[in-house]
C-alpha cells in the first residue's frame, strides 16, 4: 500500500526505542518512553501561502527527525506502525 501525505504532512516510522539504559538496566515495554526520533517515509507537496504558492517541504524521504513528544496521528498500515505529523511538529533533522 502506498501512502501520499497531503499538503504539509509527513509520514514517519518510529526508530526502535532503547531497551536498555546506559547503565545496562533492561526496560520493559511499559517503561520505555515513546520514541521521538523517526525516519521520514513520505512527504506531502507542501502548504500553500495566501497567494496560492506552494511552500516546499524542508524534510525529505530518508531523513531522521525529532518530533514533538505527543504530536501527530498514529496509524497502522500493513502491520507496521506509522505517525502522520505536520511539518511544523518536526523540531529537528538528525544528521
Amino acid at each position: 500500500m502506498t501512502v501520499k501525505p497531503l499538503t504539509d504532512r509527513v509520514l514517519l516510522k518510529a526508530v526502535e526505542a532503547e531497551e536498555t539504559t546506559k547503565s545496562g538496566i533492561i526496560l520493559t515495554a511499559a517503561a520505555q518512553e515513546k520514541p521521538q526520533i523517526a525516519e521520514v517515509v513520505a512527504v506531502g507537496e507542501g502548504a500553500k501561502n495566501e497567494d496560492g504558492v506552494i511552500i516546499p517541504m524542508t524534510v525529505k524521504v530518508g531523513d531522521r527527525v525529532i518530533t514533538s513528544k505527543y504530536s501527530g496521528t498514529e496509524v497502522k498500515l500493513d502491520g507496521a506502525e506509522y505517525m502522520i505529523v505536520r511539518e511544523s511538529d518536526i523540531l529537528a533533522i538528525v544528521e
